[in-house]
């Protein structure tokens, strides 16, 4: 496969794509989506709000089983980085689902490639790893780790931050139901993080003021946590909260406060790594290096392989946490994170995602000057948002025009994420230009169809 091109084979012809020959949800979908639902259960919002089975993917197309063909605007759930079933992924996972499956976390061949690869490519002396089959479970790792190396045990995180479900990941994040427990696990702390659409703090001009968020937490750690933090945990940029990005001296400024006040930082990029905003690790947006970061999603392209990656100063606290798992680090997740990984790497497709991101900038600002529902949008690489609402002034959230907007889109053969009022967009960073540009054209026509409706 030496002449092969991710993005030739990535290129949707759109003279023939989407294709939508039945109004989906089709009968097919439905039937398998009644046949499904009644034994599995705790679908997503995106699955209730639109039904539809899928049979095959390939590329940025997927393809359902009533054969409609849509172009992919979610990659599974920020998942399938690479569009699906690439080959030179596939082709690695299959040859050791028929060589060797699992082994624990004994050495071989290809986890030996796959951490000396990642010590060749991360910033930061990121030196150390363990590999775990999960977002959650890379998490509760982390915080292991954080404790191991610090000697502490608060863990300070942010609103609207995810992390996982399970007690010590639900405990960083918003918790929404007594299912996961009257409390949080002893010692979580949670603090407002700066929305650029939504501040808490401004400054005398309205701009967002970093400084009195920064200020904030000094006084927060120093009167609200019994003194001794190990760690502050944040999502680079939010996704379950919307594709929140951010200002770009906060977490420069983050840094200096957790170096001054003796505190590590983890970055949660499970979400945000591996290409998903034109960089390795989102943090290198801002030219900041974490302690510990976690990396995901497509990291394996679809495999379930996730990575807890720490300072080399620090290495040695995995020997403290019990650090192995059962599916962690066996043969076909290195196999598919080694492959995604030299993909990125040897076809520059850092930079193409970051040239998609430029593309959907300027057509989503058009977008928000010609919608009176559009209140904000939000782009880094292929990792978008679109937030809708009631009136531009208020602010107010629009969740009707958000379900609205996302269904009809899905209609128009368009596969994406909804999240309320706040619309998710996660393109294959293998998409061309064309296919990108087509995908929001889709969703401008559905908020125009959904603003008549609603009478804008």
């Amino acid at each position: 496969m030496s002449n092969f091109s991710s993005l030739e084979w990535g290129k949707v012809d759109l003279n023939r794509y989407p294709n939508v020959k039945v109004v989906p949800p089709g009968p097919v979908s439905e039937e398998y989506y009644k046949r499904c639902a009644r034994y599995f259960k705790g679908l997503s919002s995106q699955v209730k709000l639109f039904p539809v089975a899928f049979e095959s993917g390939k590329g940025c197309v997927l393809t359902d089983v009533d054969g409609n063909e849509y172009i992919d605007f979610s990659s599974g759930i920020y998942v399938t980085t690479l569009g699906h079933c690439h080959p030179k992924v596939s082709e690695a996972v299959a040859k050791y689902a028929n060589q060797m499956m699992n082994v624990h976390d004994f050495p071989t061949r290809i986890k030996t490639e796959l951490v000396e690869k990642l010590a060749s490519i991360l910033p930061g002396n990121l030196k150390g790893y363990q590999f775990y089959d999960s977002g959650t479970t890379a998490v509760e790792a982390g915080m292991r780790v954080l404790r191991a190396a610090s000697g502490h045990g608060e863990m300070i995180s942010c609103f609207y931050d995810f992390h996982g479900k399970t007690y010590g990941s639900v405990s960083l994040a918003q918790i929404r139901s007594q299912v996961y427990g009257r409390t949080r696990m002893p010692g979580a702390h949670m603090v407002p993080r700066p929305d650029p659409y939504h501040p808490l703090w401004t400054k005398a001009d309205g701009s967002i003021d970093t400084d009195a968020y920064i200020n904030f937490y000094d006084e927060y750690i120093n009167k609200a946590t019994v003194g001794d933090v190990a760690g502050f945990i944040v999502e680079p940029i939010q996704g379950w909260g919307g594709s929140v990005i951010p200002p770009d001296d906060f977490f420069p400024k983050l840094r200096q406060l957790c170096d001054k006040k003796g505190i590590l930082l983890m970055a949660d990029e499970v979400l945000t790594s591996w290409g998903r905003t034109g960089k390795w690790l989102c943090m290198e947006h801002w030219g900041v290096n974490p302690d510990i970061v976690t990396i995901g999603k497509g990291f394996g392209n679809g495999f379930p392989v996730t990575c807890v990656a720490v300072r080399d100063d620090f290495s040695e606290c995995f020997e403290k946490v019990s650090a192995s798992s059962s599916y962690g680090g066996n043969p076909m997740a290195c196999a598919a994170a080694l492959a995604s990984t030299e993909i990125i790497d040897e076809e520059n497709l850092l930079e193409h995602a970051q040239f998609l991101g430029q593309v959907a900038d300027k057509r989503m600002k058009r977008m928000l000057g010609e919608h009176k529902i559009v209140g904000d949008v939000r782009v880094k690489g292929c990792l978008m948002g679109i937030e809708l609402v009631k009136d531009k002034a208020t602010k107010e959230p629009f969740d009707e025009a958000g379900k609205r907007v996302y269904q009809k889109a899905f209609r128009k053969g368009l596969a994406w994420i909804p999240a309320g009022h706040i619309l998710r967009m996660s393109p294959p960073i293998v998409m061309d230009e064309a296919t990108m540009i087509k995908g929001i054209d889709i969703i401008d026509e559905a908020i125009g169809e959904t603003e008549k409706e609603l009478g804008y």
